[in-house]
C-alpha cells in the first residue's frame, strides 16, 4: 500500500471504525471489468469483520466478481464544510474508510440466513415479529431463474481510514460568519 499524504488524517481506533462501518448504510463496491473500472453503490451490512452484500446471481457486478474478486469497497461520510479565514484552509469535515480484499459467495445457508438478519436488523430494526427463517431464504436462494438471491462477502486483507473531525466552531452555516473578512 502507498502511503497516506495527509498521514495526520490516519484513523486507527478500531473500535471508531467498526461503529462507522456498522451504523453507515451505503458503501462502494470497486471492481475491475478488464481494463475498466466498475464502482457500484450498494446497502451493506459490517459484520464478523467483514463486509456483505446481496444481490442477484447474475449481471454485470456478478460477472466481473468471477472473473476477477479483488475488490475495494469504500465508505464514506461528509459532514459540512469547516471554514478559515484564509480560504485555502477551508476544509471538509469528514470519515472514510477502504477495504481491500477478496469478494466470495456465501454458499451456507445458515451463514446467508444469518447475513440477510443482519440487514433486517440495521436497515428495518424491529420491524419483523420473528427472526429471518432458513426456509424463507432457502426459497429465494434456490430460485430457478435469474432473480435467485446471492450473499457476498469482502474479507478485508488491508482497511485504511481517514478523518477529519467537524470543528463544531468553524462549521459552515454556524452563527459566526467572516462576511467583512476580506478574501485571502
Amino acid at each position: 500500500m502507498r502511503p497516506m499524504i495527509h498521514a495526520q488524517r490516519n484513523c486507527e481506533d478500531q473500535e471508531k471504525i467498526d461503529l462507522f462501518l456498522t451504523n453507515t448504510r451505503t458503501g462502494l463496491l470497486g471492481l475491475a471489468d478488464g481494463p475498466q473500472p466498475y464502482v457500484v453503490p450498494l446497502n451493506y451490512v459490517w459484520w464478523n469483520k467483514c463486509i456483505y452484500f446481496h444481490g442477484l446471481s447474475s449481471g454485470r457486478k456478478i460477472s466481473v466478481i468471477q472473473q476477477n474478486n479483488h475488490a475495494c469497497f469504500t465508505v464514506f461520510e461528509e459532514f459540512g464544510t469547516i471554514t478559515d479565514p484564509v480560504p485555502a484552509k477551508t476544509d471538509s469535515a469528514y470519515m472514510s474508510v477502504m477495504l481491500f480484499g477478496l469478494v466470495e459467495k456465501v454458499n451456507q445457508l445458515d451463514d446467508s440466513t444469518s447475513v440477510l438478519q443482519q440487514f433486517l436488523n440495521k436497515y428495518v430494526p424491529g420491524y419483523y415479529n420473528r427472526p429471518l427463517s432458513k426456509a424463507h431464504v432457502g426459497k429465494y436462494r434456490s430460485s430457478l431463474d435469474h432473480q435467485a438471491v446471492s450473499v457476498y462477502r469482502l474479507r478485508p486483507h488491508s482497511i485504511t481510514a481517514k478523518e477529519n473531525p467537524a470543528d463544531e466552531e468553524n462549521m459552515f452555516g454556524s452563527a459566526r460568519s467572516l462576511s467583512n473578512c476580506p478574501a485571502h
